[in-house]
C-alpha cells in the first residue's frame, strides 16, 4: 500500500465522524413552538349577534376628540416620555442579545503572540559563562461547537422572542402613555370647567345675599337670612381651592408624562377650553381582535414562546455534545524567522463531551423549564382574560355614562328653571330665602354632576380604546441610544472627576 493510498484512508476515517456530525447538527430536541388556541366569545355583550360588528377604530383614535391641544400633547409626550425612552432601551438590549445569541452558531478564532527574553548561565573550569537570546511564538486557534441536538438554535430562537417580546413592551408603554395623557388632559380641563361653574355660582349666590341685605334693611328678611344667604355663597367659593388643587396636579402629572418638569405646561395650559367630547360610538370589533391588537396580550405570548424554546435548550443540555477544534503555531529565536525558519506545529479534531452522571442536575433544569413554560402560558391565558373584562368594563361603563349624562342634562334644565322660578318669586315676596337658596343649591350640585359626567365620558372613551389595543402607530426610531460615548476605544486613563 502507497504512502498516498494510506493517507487517504486515514482522511477519510477522519473525515467520516465529520460529517456525521454535520449531519447530525441538523437536529433538535425539545418541543416546537405552536401559537396556542383560546376559545374566545363570539361577540361583546352589547353586541347583536344579527348585525356584524365592524372592526375597531384605533389608528390616531385620540383625534376623535378634536382637540388640537390633546392632539400635539400626545407627540410630545411620545417624543420626550422617560417610560418610552427605556422601552426603547430594551428593546436595544433584547437586539443585542439575539446578535449575540447568533454569534454561538459559527466557528470562533482567536490568535496569540508571545515574546520573552532568555538568559542562560553555566560555570566551566575556565569561569563563567553567560548566553541571551530571544523566543518568539505566534499562533491561531479555532473551535466550532456543532450543536448536533439544537441548544444553541434554541438559544436563538429564545432571543428572537425576546426582541418581539421588547418591541411589544414598548407598543404596550406607548399605549398606556397615550391614555394617560388624554385622560389627564380630559380631567385638567373638566376641572377648569368647574372652577368656572363654582365661581359663576358663588357670584349669583353673593347677588342673592346682597339682595337679601337689601330686604334686612326694608324689614322683609331677617339678619338669620342674610347668614344663611352669605353662608352658602362662601361654601360654594370654597369648592374652588380644592378644584384648584387638583387641576394643578393635572397638569403637572401632564408635564411630567412628556418628559418635563411639573409646571412646564402651566401657561400653555392657563387659558381654558371645552372638555373634549368623542365622536360616538365606537367600533369595537369582536373579541378574538385582542389577540392582535393589545400589546399586553401579544408580550404574554411572545413570552410563552420564549419559555418555550428554552425548553429545548434544558434538554440538549442531556445529550453529548461535539466541538471541533484546531490550532497552529509557529515559533523561532528571531522575530524575522517566524514566517520561515520557524518551528511549525498544529492540531485538528473534534472534541465529545457526553453527560454520564450529574445526579439527576440536567433533567431537574429541563423540568425547572417546563414549569417556567407553563407558568408564561398560564400569564397568557390570564392576559386575555384581563383583555376581555377590561373591554366589557369600559364598554358598559361608557354606555351607562352617555344614558346618566342625558338624565343629568334633563336634571340641569329643570334646576335652571325652578332656581330663576324662586329668585322671582322671592323678590316679589311670595317665596321664602330657604327655597331660594335649596333651588340655588341644588342647581349648582346638577351642573357639576352634569360637567363630572362629561368627564367620565371623555375618559370612559379613552378607556374602551386603551382596553381595545388603541396606542401611538406611528414610527419610533429605537436604534438611537440615550447616550453617545464619544470616546470608547483604547486611550490612557484620565483622572477622574471631583465634585
Amino acid at each position: 500500500m502507497t504512502s498516498f493510498e494510506r493517507g487517504s484512508r486515514a482522511a477519510r476515517r477522519t473525515l467520516a465522524p465529520l460529517l456525521t456530525a454535520a449531519v447530525l447538527s441538523g437536529c433538535v430536541v425539545g418541543p416546537d413552538y405552536q401559537k396556542p388556541f383560546l376559545a374566545m366569545p363570539a361577540a361583546w355583550s352589547d353586541q347583536k349577534s344579527s348585525k356584524p360588528a365592524r372592526p375597531p377604530q384605533l389608528s390616531q383614535w385620540w383625534q376623535r376628540l378634536r382637540d388640537p391641544q390633546l392632539n400635539s400633547l400626545v407627540e410630545e409626550a411620545v417624543a420626550g416620555n422617560l417610560d418610552v425612552a427605556t422601552a426603547k432601551a430594551k428593546i436595544r438590549q433584547a437586539r443585542a442579545s439575539y446578535r449575540q445569541s447568533t454569534g454561538t452558531l459559527f466557528p470562533t478564532a482567536d490568535g496569540s503572540g508571545s515574546a520573552t527574553r532568555n538568559k542562560t548561565a553555566a560555570t566551566t573550569e575556565s569561569g563563567a559563562a553567560s548566553d541571551a537570546y530571544g523566543y518568539y511564538q505566534a499562533g491561531f486557534d479555532a473551535s466550532w461547537e456543532l450543536d448536533l441536538f439544537g441548544a444553541n438554535r434554541r438559544g436563538v430562537e429564545a432571543a428572537r422572542y425576546g426582541v418581539d417580546a421588547s418591541e411589544q413592551e414598548l407598543r404596550s408603554t406607548l399605549l398606556t402613555l397615550v391614555g394617560d395623557v388624554a385622560s389627564y388632559y380630559a380631567q385638567a380641563r373638566g376641572y377648569q370647567a368647574r372652577i368656572q361653574l363654582a365661581r359663576r355660582t358663588a357670584a349669583s349666590q353673593q347677588q342673592t345675599a346682597a339682595l337679601t341685605r337689601t330686604m334686612l334693611l326694608a324689614g322683609s328678611a331677617t339678619a338669620a337670612d342674610v347668614a344663611k344667604a352669605q353662608g352658602q355663597a362662601s361654601a360654594t367659593e370654597a369648592d374652588v381651592p380644592t378644584l384648584e388643587a387638583s387641576y394643578a396636579q393635572a397638569v403637572h402629572r401632564l408635564s411630567v408624562l412628556t418628559g418635563r418638569p411639573p409646571a412646564a405646561l402651566n401657561e400653555r395650559l392657563k387659558r381654558g377650553a371645552p372638555i373634549p367630547t368623542p365622536r360616538l360610538p365606537l367600533p369595537s370589533g369582536i373579541p378574538a381582535d385582542i389577540l392582535l391588537t393589545r400589546p399586553d396580550v401579544r408580550v404574554a405570548e411572545r413570552q410563552y414562546a420564549q419559555y418555550t424554546a428554552k425548553v429545548g435548550q434544558a434538554e440538549a443540555a442531556r445529550y453529548p455534545s461535539v466541538s471541533l477544534t484546531g490550532n497552529i503555531d509557529t515559533s523561532a529565536f528571531k522575530l524575522g524567522d517566524l514566517g520561515k525558519n520557524s518551528t511549525i506545529g498544529w492540531s485538528f479534531g473534534p472534541a465529545l463531551s457526553v453527560p454520564i452522571f450529574n445526579a439527576g442536575q440536567l433533567k431537574a433544569a429541563a423540568d425547572v423549564a417546563r414549569a417556567e413554560r407553563d407558568q408564561y402560558f398560564i400569564a397568557y391565558k390570564a392576559s386575555v382574560l384581563t383583555a376581555l373584562e377590561d373591554v366589557e368594563n369600559a364598554i358598559v361603563a361608557l354606555r351607562q355614562e352617555r344614558i346618566r349624562n342625558g338624565k343629568l342634562a334633563a336634571s340641569v334644565k329643570s334646576y335652571g328653571e325652578a332656581a330663576n322660578l324662586e329668585r322671582t318669586l322671592f323678590k316679589s315676596g311670595e317665596a321664602s330665602l330657604l327655597d331660594v337658596l335649596d333651588a340655588e343649591r341644588s342647581l349648582y350640585s346638577a351642573e357639576d354632576d352634569l360637567l363630572q359626567s362629561r368627564i367620565a365620558i371623555a375618559t370612559d372613551y379613552v378607556a374602551l380604546n386603551k382596553a381595545l389595543g388603541g396606542g401611538w402607530d406611528g414610527t419610533i426610531d429605537s436604534a438611537r441610544p440615550e447616550i453617545v460615548d464619544a470616546k470608547a476605544g483604547p486611550r490612557l486613563a484620565s483622572a477622574p472627576a471631583t465634585q
